[in-house]
């Protein structure tokens, strides 16, 4: 038994490995750019304030994942709040019922697009999300400012989050997910909720995530009246790279509004 356990948590520590040392990685090879403080009266822009949340894979943590907003370094982001939550410890079955950080129970690894769905569990994480977003929007954010992302099982969280939030939001932007639920969800979508854009990357190399599970993330979507923008990386694992991040940065900036907008 304490065999088949180290073979089945080996594909889920590789959602925490390999994700944390591509972002280190990529961070120590980069030049070092230190961002000079700007004066007082350089401060005041017109961009409001815009809230990005980032959800962390299955196993890791809110914490690990905060140097990736060092690759978001454009004015735009000067008024940007990040949030970085970490998952409670749940028993995960495809780990054979070991604890670790989780949004909600993973039946099996690698996941593929007719995985089984905890669709209860997964509820259960979006009154979180939700919880989150209100909150944010009560201190005055713009609904159309706030980006919610999230890595595979935060990809996914994120996913059911931004189709089940009743307003419309900046975006969605999903890295190496699954849809975690059927199509039964849809009459559940707001018409609110399907103005929201969703940015999906997926690695086409990935072994935990199978890119055939990310694949059936666009269709889901049109079904639902939805645009997804998809990007499919050749060579990339279960991990984030820095090409993705750069394009995440892209797509979020142009989508901000404003403070007089």
């Amino acid at each position: 038994m304490k065999k088949a356990l180290s073979l089945l948590t080996k594909p889920i520590l590789l959602l925490t490995v390999t994700s944390a040392t591509t972002i280190l990685f990529l961070l120590t090879s980069q030049p070092n750019h230190q961002l000079s403080t700007p004066p007082e009266s350089s401060k005041r822009d017109n961009m409001a304030r815009s809230f990005i949340l980032w959800l962390h894979g299955l196993g890791d943590s809110g914490p690990a994942n905060e140097p990736i907003k060092t690759f978001f370094s454009s004015r735009e982001f000067r008024n940007s709040v990040w949030s970085f939550p970490s998952a409670p410890s749940n028993r995960v079955t495809c780990n054979n019922g070991a604890v670790m950080p989780s949004w909600f129970d993973i039946h099996e690894i690698p996941v593929t697009a007719n995985s089984p769905k905890d669709e209860k569990e997964v509820l259960k994480a979006v009154q979180k999300v939700h919880a989150t977003i209100d909150k944010e929007l009560a201190a005055g954010t713009n609904p159309e400012n706030v980006f919610v992302c999230g890595f595979s099982q935060g990809g996914a969280l994120t996913l059911a989050s931004v189709l089940l939030y009743p307003r419309t939001l900046g975006g969605g932007a999903v890295f190496s997910g699954w849809v975690p639920f059927n199509s039964s969800i849809t009459p559940q979508i707001t018409p609110e909720a399907r103005k929201t854009p969703i940015l999906w990357s997926h690695g086409m190399s990935d072994r935990t995530v199978l890119f055939e599970a990310g694949q059936a993330g666009p269709p889901f979507l049109e079904q639902a009246g939805m645009s997804c923008e998809f990007k499919a990386y050749p060579g990339l694992g279960h991990s984030i790279s820095g090409e993705e991040l750069h394009n995440l940065e892209s797509w979020i900036k142009g989508r901000l509004h404003s403070s007089s907008s």
